[in-house]
């Protein structure tokens, strides 16, 4: 395949009003939020977060992914060009924020002072880091190199910061953290998507790393292996499955959960089954539940006369098979979740929208992460991929602008890259470098700390000059939530920052402000 026809081919270029540098100047910004006079729904004068998308999803009923697909079969699907109609309207980057929709639980661990109990909230924490892909059927768009995302939830505690780091192969690198020093959760990601005649599997290559500063307890772990079926004919479904292992780098405690795969007839369908043991190999617990509903965790004693008492032999009538002459089926007919006496709740999914069929099957929480608030776009980083006009436009419904901007991006990408390798100039990522994670020994994308450093540099309303003083004299104003791009809004072109540019001995606030992309 000739590499211009690779889907990834997006990348960032060189500093030039023509060079697309991840240039979404023309992105359009209306969303369900903004009332026809400007003005912005508001409760009790509080921004109340979008509870719908300005448009309904497109049907792809018209469209076949067989022609496309059907000499794909083996082949790794991110050098695929796929019609934006089978894309959902985020950005990958937008879709790994999803990992956070569960932060309670993280908080609730953070308060337990038993390393067991710790232990099974961070097991649930990972399960329902993954809940959100259950019917999420669409692609989400390739982020463009130099692509970043930001979120600051201050009514969950937290700030999030993602940037697309590398383009063959294609890694998007994540960093979260608690606005209190509580926790943080950091991970680059590399998924590797195969077309295998009848479904796509996905498998999510990255660690992801938890830590939990008052504790200073470090665990890590690998998602399972996601696989969307019934690609050419049918209802498409989705199943993970795979064995994750949680590790508490500080304790030894480990945890081992089995995603089981659907199986002949289906009765294992969505299942996660496991248990938590000490350093010493002793099991001390065992989870069970659903990645799509809940989890359990239960005494291992319990759990093992339950079995053997035949409390889970129940089996399937003959007349309720859901067999099928087809492997990739999904099973029509799907129990929930037995709770088993003595067992404690451990998490429990947030129930969807009654319209989330027609929203591309998104969660409350994924409705609002693509939401321009009133002012955001003053605020944004211009790398933000909210910004993006193509994931913009398809989101108001207008599929064929969404084509046509994202060929446009794709190819002003792909020229800029070609301009950059002509005159051998390497990228340089902005808030993560390639390093060691110091936990599994691993190569891992590792966030550089830059922009705590901004963030305590643009507290409150400060003016450009004086934000420049403060600098350059190195004081650190109070941490707040203020976004980063304030500097960008505020100095990036202007005299102020012109002048304050060559004096600045910060080699963090130069870094920042030689970056060269630009979004907008």
């Amino acid at each position: 395949m000739n590499s211009e026809e690779e889907f990834y081919d997006a990348e960032t270029g060189l500093e030039s009003d023509d060079s697309c540098e991840v240039s979404f100047k023309d992105a359009l910004v209306f969303d369900s939020k903004q009332l026809t006079d400007g003005s912005a729904a508001q409760e009790n004068g509080v921004w109340e977060r979008r509870k719908a998308l300005p448009a309904e999803m497109i049907s792809r009923n018209n469209f076949s992914v067989w022609s496309i697909l059907k000499k794909c079969i083996g082949m790794e699907l991110s050098k695929i060009a796929m019609p934006v109609v089978f894309n959902e309207p985020l950005s990958f980057l937008q879709r790994i924020s999803e990992y956070m929709e569960h932060t309670q639980l993280i908080y609730k661990a953070c308060g337990l002072s038993d390393s067991i109990e710790r232990m099974q909230v961070v097991a649930a924490f990972a399960v329902s880091a993954v809940a959100s892909q259950w019917e999420r059927t669409g692609k989400p768009f390739n982020p463009l190199l130099g692509e970043t995302y930001e979120l600051v939830r201050e009514d969950e505690g937290y700030r999030l910061i993602s940037e697309q780091v590398s383009h063959h192969p294609p890694i998007s690198a994540f960093h979260a953290q608690s606005l209190k020093q509580e926790f943080e959760f950091h991970g680059s990601v590399y998924p590797k998507l195969k077309f295998w005649g009848k479904s796509v599997e996905a498998e999510p290559k990255g660690t992801m790393t938890l830590e939990l500063l008052k504790h200073k307890e470090t665990y890590t772990w690998t998602n399972p292996m996601c696989c969307v079926h019934n690609i050419i004919l049918g209802k498409l479904w989705i199943e993970q499955y795979g064995t994750v292992e949680i590790i508490n780098h500080s304790t030894g405690d480990k945890c081992v959960l089995n995603f089981k795969p659907c199986g002949m007839f289906g009765k294992e369908l969505h299942k996660v089954e496991g248990h938590i043991q000490d350093k010493n190999k002793k099991k001390r617990q065992v989870i069970y539940g659903k990645w799509t509903e809940c989890i359990y965790g239960v005494d291992p004693k319990v759990y093992d006369t339950y079995r053997k008492t035949g409390g889970d032999s129940k089996k399937l009538k003959e007349e309720h098979s859901c067999e099928s002459e087809q492997e990739d089926d999904m099973a029509e007919v799907q129990e929930t979740v037995t709770v088993i006496p003595g067992s404690a709740l451990l998490w429990r999914i947030t129930p969807r929208p009654a319209h989330s069929a027609q929203m591309y099957n998104f969660t409350s929480f994924a409705l609002t992460l693509n939401e321009l608030e009133p002012g955001m776009e003053r605020l944004l980083a211009p790398t933000d991929c909210r910004l993006r006009p193509d994931i913009r436009a398809m989101e108001n419904g207008d599929i064929d602008t969404a084509s046509t901007e994202k060929e446009r991006l794709e190819e002003k990408q792909r020229a800029a890259r070609r301009e950059r390798s002509q005159d051998e100039e390497e990228w340089s990522t902005r808030w993560f470098q390639l390093g060691t994670n110091p936990h599994t020994g691993a190569e891992d994308w590792l966030y550089t700390g830059l922009l705590c450093h901004l963030y305590r540099t643009c507290a409150g309303e400060l003016k450009p000059r004086l934000l420049a003083d403060c600098l350059a004299n190195h004081s650190e104003p109070p941490i707040t939530s203020q976004p980063i791009a304030v500097i960008f809004s505020e100095l990036d072109g202007s005299a102020a920052e012109r002048s304050f540019r060559g004096k600045c001995k910060c080699k963090h606030v130069c870094f920042f402000f030689n970056c060269d992309l630009s979004l907008r």
